[in-house]
């Protein structure tokens, strides 16, 4: 894409770039003990809670339980996106990983402030999905909730080998 000509070039096909602006509501609220977004590693056992707003109903979760887990989409609302995102960086600051561009990181300063987690399915009742190894903080408002049903998971996935490093303490107990 040239940086002012308005169109994007993919596969041989112009495309005139349109902005969009995108309204969500959150459907819910996380709770639990975590309070500084800074504070990054070892979500492994962190237990919360996502009490989902009250105009879904009370029946709103019902048949998740059978679910061992589910698909948490959230905004990352403490975080300010980075100023630029044109140049690779090194994923949290780190030296001892390879500059990389957006996209090929999960970073939470990133466009749109998006973040999703697959977490376990603790319990669902009422309003209250209880779930263990959801990424946010207290307060972080929830986007969307979805179970995780095989079918939608790869057969066979890789990874660069720093992502390893990156995440070895993230899901630590």
């Amino acid at each position: 894409m040239a940086a002012d000509s308005g169109k994007v070039e993919a596969s041989g096909i112009s495309h005139a770039a349109t902005e969009l602006a995108i309204t969500v509501t959150p459907i819910g609220t996380v709770h639990n003990g975590r309070s500084d977004p800074g504070n990054s590693d070892h979500w492994a056992d962190v237990a919360s809670t996502i009490l989902v707003e009250p105009r879904f109903g009370d029946r709103c979760l019902t048949g998740l339980a059978d679910f061992s887990h589910v698909e948490v989409v959230f905004f990352f609302d403490r975080l300010a996106e980075r100023d630029a995102y044109r140049q690779p960086l090194r994923p949290r600051g780190r030296a001892d990983l390879p500059e990389v561009g957006v996209f090929a990181d999960r970073g939470p300063r990133r466009p749109n402030r998006i973040g999703c987690t697959i977490c376990e399915v603790v319990s669902a009742r009422g309003r209250e999905l209880r779930v263990r190894g959801l990424d946010a903080v207290d307060g972080t408002p929830v986007l969307d909730i979805k179970p995780v049903m095989r079918q939608f998971l790869p057969e066979h996935s890789r990874q660069s080998e720093w992502v390893d490093r990156l995440m070895a303490e993230y899901f630590a107990s």
